[in-house]
């Protein structure tokens, strides 16, 4: 294990999270950080048990499943060099190692965090990766890009300290269009675009369905609102979480995910604590730009400077 990984270009907040995890690893393998402690940790930071001994399963954390080229090609090295050089691309959007030795996670995560790409909370019980439509911004039946929504819903969580030690895990989706491409229905919190004209003017929102989920005991998401300003969804989603994390089941894990706090209160009960808890946030609104999706950095030429688009050969 490197004691002094190569931080260029790596963000501070990711630096961070490596170097504890490093640490731990570390206290864990010399016997001062108990193994139950240990597990539940290391399951906030990507890092996922296997049946075999010896390895595990390590997970990043990508917002509605959006990669660009340098991301794709980052994450094939690291599978070459520190797993079989296989990927697995789950069914929420993200993409598995397997047969990674726990050692090697925090230089897995060094390299991926140069690329732009996480493990924080992409397992335990934390407020999970945030899915989307996969044609999200070119769909035809979208009301509008629900990308930017995503994203800002992604970076308003990560790290947030109401979802680090939850009961259950949360599953959030944003579907594009009344399709539900991204079966909303089958999620804690679904977002469904909506427009409404008011005052002449044009207002964004979603529809927001609550409770869902599948396993052993599916259940299908019942609908909280009809319409729900765009800047309200994340307020919404904290009191919903602190409602949670105060009120959900935390002994019997087959029974602590929020679709069985809501069938156990009923909605309108879960709603009310839900109104009843907005007062207490610091955010009573958060506003969220169109554009609040990163965009890769221009190309470089061979002789250092950008490619611009006036310089590409016309179509």
């Amino acid at each position: 294990m490197n004691r002094n990984p190569d931080f260029t270009n790596v963000r501070e907040a990711d630096q961070k999270d490596i170097l504890e995890l490093q640490n731990n690893i570390a206290a864990f393998k010399n016997g001062t950080f108990p193994e139950e402690r240990f597990k539940h940790y290391r399951l906030t930071r990507g890092v996922y048990g296997q049946r075999q001994p010896g390895v595990q399963m390590f997970r990043t954390k990508i917002p509605f499943g959006r990669l660009t080229a340098d991301q794709l090609v980052t994450i094939a090295d690291v599978s070459e060099r520190y797993a079989t050089g296989n990927l697995h691309l789950t069914t929420r959007q993200n993409i598995q190692y397997h047969y990674v030795r726990l050692e090697d996670s925090p230089a897995i995560w060094t390299e991926l965090a140069k690329a732009g790409v996480t493990a924080r909370e992409a397992c335990g019980n934390t407020v999970r990766n945030i899915t989307g439509s996969a044609k999200a911004g070119i769909d035809p039946d979208e009301l509008f890009d629900i990308s930017p929504y995503v994203q800002a819903s992604f970076e308003y969580f990560l790290r947030n300290p109401i979802c680090q030690d939850m009961g259950r895990k949360i599953k959030v989706a944003f579907s594009s269009s009344d399709r539900d491409s991204a079966f909303t229905y089958f999620h804690d919190f679904g977002f469904i675009p909506r427009l409404q004209i008011v005052g002449g003017r044009e207002v964004r929102g979603f529809k927001v369905v609550v409770g869902g989920g599948l396993g052993a005991q599916s259940i299908v998401a019942q609908t909280a609102f009809e319409f729900l300003p765009d800047d309200e969804i994340i307020p919404f989603m904290e009191a919903a979480i602190r409602v949670f994390d105060r009120y959900g089941e935390r002994k019997l894990r087959m029974k602590a995910r929020l679709k069985f706090l809501i069938k156990k209160i009923g909605l309108d009960g879960f709603l009310e604590l839900v109104r009843a808890e907005r007062p207490a946030l610091k955010n009573q609104k958060v506003a969220i730009s169109t554009d609040h999706v990163p965009t890769p950095p221009p190309p470089e030429l061979p002789n250092g400077t950008l490619l611009t688009p006036e310089d590409l050969p016309d179509p």
